[in-house]
């Protein structure tokens, strides 16, 4: 067993730390284990760490839990995944509340690539299920990973579409990774285990409670490229998911439909307030996320770039795109390059005249290899 990996499952088991504090306590000591190893050290650093807190990491069963919790994700072929990690989802990890670990269970990297998730109305329409149909077939020559919540209606509706369409497709849980819920989408999910996969934040055994539901949103809003929301009333987890996605910065896009139907409302007053765009057609998303036409399937390698025509600065931010080979948040680029984020804003625009890489949505960029 790897002993940082029994360290990093025991800081998601120890009461009183949550997501971001984790994340600090790693930030200021460097690994897991240094933090269950020098806890006495990180009292009075301002750090949000009190006696209590200090008193759990002590506490040995704490680590006795974590290994039962590895050796079950083992039998049961789950991978455990902490954000400092590579296979952890890289969009995810920029949106501030991100989870600190995931279980994963599936085949798909769940990186570079783009990704889409669709979601909407339990109470589908006939008119939902075609526009959710015909938007992923129409969207499949990107080869996206499409991502929902497993919930009845337009979720499950996404699922199948993309497995139609040969796309490997993502259900975020709000359960444990053991618990299907609900338990009639259990022949979808095993199909989902052969072409894409399952994620929860939550721990084996973990019941599919109320409140688990809005955290699970803000995984599939920040996992993703674009949020599309087919069909919605004015309160609901679409909702939720819509707005969240808006404040991480990313896209949303929302389908209208009859003003006197109330799973409509919801989308078309994401319009009417400027959350969402307008979609209609594959088309509407193209245009706002700047995609072209061609599949980006089976593409050849780029050409390496010779650093030597640019500034040693310059040379630091195309580097970082070589250290992740996929679009990058330009805090991201910042935390690889070394650069302050106000020389990395300035850099990047000399490099976007330059032709060498271009703006994305959401203050992402990526190399221009055209």
């Amino acid at each position: 067993m790897h002993t940082e990996k029994l360290y990093q499952v025991g800081l998601y088991l120890t009461p009183g730390l949550g997501d971001i504090l984790i994340k600090k306590l790693i930030s200021f000591c460097g690994s897991a284990e240094a933090v269950f190893k020098s806890p006495r050290k990180l009292a009075g650093k301002a750090l949000g760490i009190g006696d209590k807190i200090i008193n759990e990491l002590k506490r040995s069963n704490t680590l006795h839990k974590a290994e039962k919790i590895i050796n079950q994700a083992e039998r049961e072929k789950v991978k455990i995944l902490f954000y400092t990690e590579k296979e952890y989802p890289s969009k995810l990890k920029q949106i501030f509340d991100a989870p600190s670990l995931l279980f994963y269970k599936g085949n798909d990297h769940l990186n570079n690539r783009k990704i889409i998730s669709v979601v909407g109305s339990r109470k589908a329409t006939d008119y939902g299920k075609e526009i959710t149909q015909q938007l992923i077939k129409d969207l499949a020559k990107y080869d996206p990973l499409i991502v929902s919540g497993l919930a009845y209606g337009i979720d499950i509706c996404a699922h199948r579409s993309a497995l139609e369409n040969n796309l490997n497709t993502l259900g975020i849980m709000a359960s444990g990774i053991d618990i299907i819920y609900p338990k009639i989408h259990t022949k979808t999910t095993l199909q989902m285990l052969q072409q894409g996969g399952i994620l929860t934040e939550n721990p084996f055994g973990t019941l599919p409670d109320s409140h688990l539901f809005p955290a699970r949103n803000r995984i599939i809003a920040g996992i993703s490229d674009l949020t599309i929301i087919v069909e919605a009333a004015i309160k609901g987890g679409a909702i939720i998911t819509a707005h969240l996605a808006f404040d991480y910065d990313r896209e949303v896009f929302a389908v209208p439909g009859d003003i006197k139907r109330e799973y409509s409302k919801g989308c078309n007053t994401l319009i009417k307030d400027d959350i969402a765009h307008l979609c209609t057609e594959a088309k509407d998303i193209e245009k706002v996320m700047n995609w072209t036409s061609e599949s980006t399937k089976d593409t050849k390698s780029p050409e390496p770039i010779d650093l030597r025509q640019y500034s040693e600065e310059e040379q630091k931010i195309i580097s970082a795109f070589a250290k992740k080979s996929s679009e990058l948040h330009i805090d991201e680029i910042s935390f690889l390059s070394q650069l302050n984020i106000n020389k990395v804003a300035s850099k990047l625009l000399l490099l976007e005249f330059k032709g060498v890489v271009k703006a994305m949505p959401g203050k992402t960029f990526a190399l221009n290899f055209n």
